[in-house]
């Protein structure tokens, strides 16, 4: 989740409905600016009793932020609490539970984001040894009930946490229990965001099933293959699921702002406090009838705050964020962004992609939606076909699309080997959380403790 940061500009009241498309509008850069920013959740745990660590206990979460201050990155703070790290890398944050994330830095191809990755994985690993810490790269805590895991310092949180049982079942599991990587990208235009928007919406149930990594639920086999997507289903329908009128005639940035007001408000941030503003209306807000701060106008700050509070299977800011897939090891880190890229940064491949699901209607992408936590690359797909058949055409597409980037790294390789793992996924028709079950089943003989074994 994001780390909040402001510039004065940002602070003055709202006085035009364009204000709230500008940073949409803002986004658009022509392709030789597009970026690639990658994000990636690992779980942490204590080596010798496999316990999460609170915030404040000897080489906890806080002293582990801290310790990244050798590596060049500096604390951000909230209050008397670090919570988050910055540098030439991006931002290191916490998300509820001390779950670790790094947002990483804007970037040009895909060597240099997988370059990132592991500078910042080394890191982890060298604090992480120091401190008897461990990291575990899957979509969920495999063992953990919600009351053996801390809550961070975090302001936002704490309103959160209180909020998420009024509007589903599941959303503090989502806060406290799952890990995800995503991807940000860029367009160039309206048009050109609302054809990467539906073809990657229309896709993110793909991307889902390939990255499929949260099989266990306290320390048993859950039923779903991707239990951080299924978690996803009863969180709060008002700022998650499909968004069906991005498919609708008309969609653009004035369509999805109508859609971010609709959006219930969490807070209001003021003078370093997050203000409880949940279940409240930014309509509201607009007209300075907010009952948090009555008589208060929003500033664009506070709606780039209430941005970032939707989370849809695709969600728009300044650039398109692909949230679909579950946590997981180095090379699949490398592989989402790579995917996405591989369709969305080529003209050619984008066209192709599109041209696959272009047909769908929204009760058939739906039922893949809903389909594809347990069933994953069986999930049936229109035409009579299972969403196996489509992978294959779709990691073909998305290969070509790199290959066609032609972004070589010092020996020469363009960016289509970090595809392999995806191909190999695809080769065999079994998704990680299949080849955990196997174990599990097999080898582990029922001990969970051994998903340990597959920490970074």
């Amino acid at each position: 989740m994001s780390t909040r940061t402001a510039t004065d500009e940002q602070e003055r009241p709202i006085t035009s409905r364009d204000q709230l498309v500008l940073p949409m509008q803002d986004g658009e850069k022509p392709p030789e600016r597009w970026r690639i920013g990658t994000e990636h959740e690992k779980l942490v745990f204590r080596k010798g009793d496999k316990h999460a660590p609170s915030y404040d206990e000897p080489c906890g979460i806080r002293d582990m932020l801290l310790a990244m201050r050798r590596f060049g990155w500096e604390p951000v703070e909230e209050g008397n609490n670090v919570i988050a790290m910055s540098g030439s890398d991006g931002a290191i944050s916490l998300e509820p539970a001390g779950q670790l994330e790094l947002s990483g830095a804007p970037l040009e191809n895909l060597h240099q984001t997988c370059a990132e990755t592991g500078r910042h994985l080394q890191q982890c690993k060298e604090i992480g040894e120091e401190c008897g810490v461990g990291f575990l790269g899957l979509g969920m805590w495999p063992d953990k009930t919600r009351a053996e895991l801390p809550v961070m310092p975090k302001g936002r949180y704490d309103i959160m946490l209180r909020h998420m049982p009024r509007v589903g079942s599941m959303g503090l599991d989502m806060m406290l229990r799952t890990c995800t990587i995503q991807v940000n990208l860029d367009y160039s235009s309206e048009a050109d965001m609302v054809k990467k928007f539906r073809t990657s919406l229309a896709l993110q149930p793909l991307a889902t099933a390939l990255f499929a990594n949260s099989p266990f639920t306290e320390g048993k086999p859950n039923g779903q293959l991707s239990y951080r997507s299924h978690i996803w289903s009863d969180t709060d329908p008002q700022r998650t699921g499909m968004l069906p009128f991005v498919f609708e005639d008309g969609f653009g940035y004035e369509r999805y702002a109508d859609y971010m007001l609709d959006v219930p408000m969490y807070f209001v941030y003021r003078d370093g406090k997050y203000i409880d503003a949940a279940g409240q209306s930014f309509r509201a807000f607009l007209k300075g009838e907010l009952p948090a701060l009555p008589g208060e106008l929003p500033t664009p700050s506070d709606w780039q705050d209430h941005m970032s509070t939707a989370f849809p299977e695709v969600r728009l800011k300044s650039f398109l964020e692909m949230r679909g897939a579950d946590g997981g090891p180095w090379n699949r880190i490398c592989a989402l962004p790579a995917f996405w890229v591989g369709l969305l940064y080529d003209d050619g491949a984008l066209d192709a992609a599109w041209d696959l699901v272009k047909g769908w209607t929204l009760d058939e992408r739906e039922a893949l939606r809903n389909a594809v936590p347990a069933l994953a690359l069986d999930a049936p797909v229109p035409g009579d076909r299972k969403l196996h058949d489509l992978a294959c055409e779709v990691m073909d597409i998305a290969h070509r699309g790199l290959a066609s980037r032609a972004r070589l790294n010092g020996a020469g390789d363009d960016e289509t080997g970090y595809l392999d793992p995806l191909h190999e996924i695809v080769r065999s028709g079994k998704v990680p959380a299949q080849r955990l079950l196997d174990k599990f089943h097999g080898e582990w003989a029922g001990d969970i403790s051994r998903v340990y074994e597959e920490a970074f």
